[in-house]
């Protein structure tokens, strides 16, 4: 390490908050499964998690976000994603996009609240296609937002086969692919809360070939 280089800062100096948001309104559902596990993956790095539950806020459709009720709503809402230094965001797809549910929750929110964090994206679907079209409106939603999307994203086809009764994936595939979500949302969010801007470029640029490796 020369003069240059900046000083490694600790885990437990600097902690990094993950929150996960699955755009689903039933309980123990397949996009709600699959978001709590990838934050088992931002857990092992060492970050706090919080999966939040959209139901739990009663949020107004847009357009009423001003009324006294929808407002206090949304004021809660806003305020469990600004604290947050990286969002995993989970949906099922819908008519080839992604839920209702999610998309009105987003348009409630403000670009402040969002910019300059770590996004990992999951997407769900019955079908055996995958989740594709839900992934690409959930990242240009993020580009407009000003987030940072991490290249790891989930697909996931078959889902009412792709989870056991204990909300464990059973494929280890993808078992890996939602913990790399969850790792490397975490990651980037510490290095970007750490302001080690040196350390985050090599990272991310490593990060497209699997290469990267978390600071100590």
């Amino acid at each position: 390490m020369n003069d240059s280089d900046p000083k490694p800062l600790s885990r437990d100096s600097v902690v990094a908050r993950v929150i996960g948001l699955a755009g689903s309104l039933r309980s123990g559902s397949t996009t709600q499964m699959a978001v709590r596990y990838a934050l088992l993956g931002a857990e092992k790095h060492g970050a706090q998690t919080q999966l939040l539950d959209i139901a739990s806020y009663d949020l107004p459709f847009l357009g009423r976000e001003k009324e006294p009720e929808g407002r206090t709503a949304v004021e809660r809402f806003l305020g469990d994603i600004r604290a947050a230094d990286g969002i995993v965001l989970g949906s099922p797809e819908i008519h080839g996009s992604l839920s209702g549910v999610l998309k009105n929750a987003l348009d409630l929110t403000e670009r402040h609240a969002f910019e300059g964090k770590m996004l990992g994206l999951i997407g769900v679907a019955g079908g055996q296609m995958g989740a594709s079209e839900t992934l690409s409106h959930l990242r240009a939603i993020a580009r407009s937002l000003h987030a940072w999307v991490v290249p790891v994203q989930v697909s996931i086809g078959g889902a009412d086969k792709a989870f056991n009764s204990r909300g464990e994936p059973v494929d280890a595939g993808l078992r890996d692919r939602l913990l790399s979500v969850g790792s490397q949302v975490a990651r980037f969010a510490w290095l970007h809360k750490c302001e080690n801007h040196v350390q985050f470029v090599r990272e991310w640029e490593a990060a497209g070939t699997g290469d990267a490796e978390v600071p100590s």
